[in-house]
């Protein structure tokens, strides 16, 4: 799926955008992600643009200290979910989401911890199982009249794991 650059998912951080090929949020604005940081960035703000920088340790580092801050933070507790995904942990970053998913089943949240729960399929592999999150989460943010930026970037992940799955670009 080639998407030119100016049309990639955004990833809800100034300069960040998700990539279309491997489902990651990278910068794709540096100066954009520094002034907002500078501008008043919390810890989960610096979290999500050390991940998306790629400084994984350095993301886990800022999470648990945001956690020991406030442990029961459901953005830190997704967060944590790319902090174990991008560190191939995979088989962790499952079973984590599949215990917040128990936790926020029928709730606004939900349609989140799909999202997370495809990208997680995704990354493992397991391209039917990511189609499956990803139609659900985009179900969810449908119903729920959520953000346009939020339906988009199901749209582009279910796309992806479908090319994935049956081999077409």
């Amino acid at each position: 799926m080639m998407i030119d650059r100016r049309e990639w998912p955004d990833a809800g951080f100034p300069g960040i955008a998700v990539d279309p090929e491997t489902l990651n949020a990278v910068v794709v604005d540096e100066e954009r992600c520094h002034a907002a940081l500078e501008a008043g960035g919390s810890l989960e703000d610096r979290a999500v643009v050390e991940l998306a920088r790629g400084h994984v340790n350095e993301a886990a580092e800022i999470i648990v200290e945001a956690r020991y801050r406030d442990p029961e933070s459901f953005q830190l507790k997704v967060l944590e979910l790319d902090v174990l995904r991008l560190g191939n942990r995979n088989d962790r970053a499952l079973e984590r989401a599949r215990q917040i998913l128990a936790e926020v089943k029928g709730t606004p949240r939900e349609a989140v911890v799909r999202q997370y729960l495809g990208k997680i399929q995704f990354s493992r592999g397991q391209f039917a199982a990511a189609e499956d999150a990803f139609t659900k989460a985009l179900e969810l943010r449908v119903a729920a009249a959520a953000d346009a930026s939020l339906i988009y970037s199901s749209t582009v992940a279910l796309g992806r794991a479908r090319e994935e799955r049956f081999g077409t670009a």
